[in-house]
């Protein structure tokens, strides 16, 4: 059984929520039409509330969400609401539960047929549950399109159909919903792209499952908890027990990422903070990094050299955390210094930008790493690493980012408004906390020093990544408060760190 730390809270996935009912079931004693019964009511109390007048459309397939589907469709009645409920099969091939149900519906029900939606003002996806995978054929099909064609608000039940809800990978023709009604614990699919578009407002319904149901899930969500794990400075504390930093990057044009990136760790609390820089731009970063120290490599018209590596090397065997890569561009140059320096030093590494792209096609080479690794690629970034396309990445980014984590051995953070966070040994994390601010250039490098301070205050590099990760969205909430998204700079971001650990506000629309 798996066992997430205290701070992330669960998030499992089908085959665990299919355990959770048959232990709520076979070891408590309760009866499965019960818990559907409140599964059902909670989908029909969600859609009132939701759309409170109008027709309602209720489309149900032949599994237990069709028998969700035709619960809710009878207490809607039951409510006074005008319900048409389609079904996708005759009634024979509704089984057990869900047959029952059938058969407790007072009033008609009728095949599936796309007018059958026309005037509706909600439509209900209880089409197909948590079990699916894969791609869809036939009248689900046909059913998903025409629910996409009308304009009415769609309600899901449990997970929007289509949409595989232990990864968030979703069919190519899958139901975009206005809000979804999961039932018992949400799953990873409601919070992973694409399946976190497609949810839309999410309400997790209560449906009676006791307390001490077997909790085996490998992914959680990232909660508020992650933050008590940092420890603060206090009266014995110097500059150096604070978390040394070093940051090797920058290049002609590119200097400021490398600013960003050590501005960032001095924000995020640590206490020392050299950067690695080329020699012939040093003067650049001494005006504007008046905290931090510089350190002048060489360089060739602007950018970082394979001789340049040694000294690296060096350097960040004094520190707790070596961030390697913001602003170093694609010269070959600065590609060998990348490689060489990523295979040599002892530190804790954190790779970012062109960093990683130095590592296309070489990915394995940093599981030979003697010190702990931590990967910050946005999906382009791991499409390189992985020899595959952007494209790849985001239909399959819980897969791609697991992929990658297992093959060099790190602590992998795929960048997005879904972030998820993934360990070599498979165990994954997911931010919950969206933060549109965060859309500009430069907050990338930021989360880089962020989680690079947190590295170096001595936190394990999965927790690390965690807390960095929360950080960084409620900092951008922080500073999107005042002014809206659209108005947010990198160097908001960092500013709005220290307030960051004080809550979660929502940016102004």
């Amino acid at each position: 059984m798996q066992t997430l730390p205290g701070w992330l809270d669960a998030l499992p996935g089908a085959d665990a929520m299919r355990a959770i009912d048959r232990w709520a079931i076979e070891e408590r004693g309760i009866p499965s039409l019960d818990l559907m019964e409140r599964a059902g009511s909670g989908l029909a109390l969600t859609v009132d509330r939701l759309v409170p007048r109008g027709i309602i459309a209720v489309v149900c397939g032949t599994g237990n969400n069709g028998g969700d589907g035709f619960v809710a469709g009878r207490l809607l009645r039951e409510l006074g609401r005008r319900v048409r409920v389609l079904t996708l099969a005759g009634a024979g091939e509704h089984r057990d539960d869900a047959g029952e149900n059938l058969r407790r519906l007072e009033g008609e029900h009728e095949p599936f047929q796309a007018a059958a939606l026309a005037g509706a003002a909600v439509v209900v996806d209880a089409i197909l549950g948590t079990g699916f995978h894969g791609e869809l054929r036939g009248v689900a099909r046909d059913a998903i399109e025409a629910i996409a064609a009308c304009e009415a608000v769609v309600v899901s039940a449990d997970v929007p159909s289509g949409v595989d809800a232990s990864s968030g990978e979703a069919a190519q023709v899958s139901v975009r919903a206005t809000a979804t009604a999961t039932f018992a614990a949400a799953m990873p699919g409601h919070w992973i792209a694409p399946g976190k578009q497609l949810t839309g407002e999410l309400h997790t319904i209560d449906i009676g499952i006791p307390a001490g149901a077997p909790a085996d899930a490998d992914v959680g969500l990232i909660t508020r908890r992650v933050h008590a794990l940092v420890p603060g400075r206090g009266a014995p504390s110097t500059k150096f027990s604070s978390g040394r930093v070093v940051v090797a990057g920058g290049s002609r044009g590119l200097t400021g990422a490398a600013c960003l990136a050590c501005e960032a760790a001095m924000r995020a609390g640590a206490g020392y903070v050299t950067a690695l820089v080329p020699g012939s731009l040093e003067a650049i970063y001494e005006l504007r990094l008046l905290e931090v120290m510089t350190g002048a490599l060489p360089d060739e018209d602007g950018s970082l050299t394979l001789a340049g590596a040694g000294e690296a090397v060096e350097a960040a065997s004094a520190a707790g955390t070596l961030v390697l890569g913001p602003g170093i561009g694609r010269s070959a140059g600065a590609f060998a210094f990348a490689r060489e320096v990523a295979a040599r030093a002892p530190a804790t590494l954190l790779l970012d930008a062109d960093g990683l792209n130095a590592h296309a096609g070489v990915l394995d080479e940093l599981a030979r790493r003697g010190a702990a690794t931590v990967l910050t690629p946005h999906a382009g970034e791991l499409a390189r690493l992985l020899g595959c396309t952007s494209r790849d990445v985001d239909a399959r980014r819980l897969h791609c980012v697991r992929e990658a984590a297992r093959r060099a051995r790190a602590v992998v953070v795929l960048k997005g408004d879904d972030t998820i966070v993934a360990a070599p040994d498979g165990t994954a994390a997911v931010n919950g906390l969206s933060s549109p601010a965060l859309a500009t250039a430069g907050t990338g490098d930021v989360l880089s020093g962020v989680i690079a301070a947190l590295l170096a205050k001595g936190l394990e590099p999965f927790a690390a990544a965690c807390a960095g990760v929360r950080r960084h969205a409620a900092a951008g909430r922080h500073a999107a408060a005042g002014t809206g998204p659209d108005g947010v700079i990198a160097g908001d971001v960092i500013a709005a760190l220290p307030r960051a650990l004080d809550g979660d506000p929502q940016p102004v629309p």
